[in-house]
């Protein structure tokens, strides 16, 4: 009884209502539909090559510490952005090298960018 009272008295503000419901209904659903298949802000940055990764023995740390060495930071710089001691960061780069069979930092750079670790 009260939605036929309030049709006919108020009749123009339910039919918006009704409308905008329906839009907003819409608009979310397409929403959900377009974004759906994208990556969230929270996701990873490029993780390199997983198997490459794998087959190295790379742990995740040791992936940190290539990925701001590529970016030219030196161990103290490297250390202050991870909240880690120096001593920390030389050990992690000492097995880097041993890991991709590397004399220098920058052939290690290297070679993970072409073993497809690196972009």
């Amino acid at each position: 009884m009260s939605y036929t009272r309030l049709a006919r008295w108020q009749p123009q503000e339910l039919q918006i209502g009704i409308l905008a419901a329906l839009f907003l209904g819409i608009g979310v659903w397409v929403g959900a539909k377009v974004f759906a298949g994208r990556p969230s802000a929270a996701a990873p940055e490029n993780e390199g090559n997983p198997k490459a990764r794998a087959t190295l023995g790379m742990t995740d740390r040791e992936f940190e510490v290539l990925k701001l060495l590529a970016e030219g930071l030196s161990n103290k710089e490297i250390a202050r952005k991870l909240n880690v001691s120096p001593n920390t960061i030389k050990t992690h780069v000492t097995r880097l090298l041993e890991k991709l069979d590397a004399r220098r930092r920058t052939e290690a750079i290297q070679k993970a960018r072409d073993l497809g670790i690196l972009a």
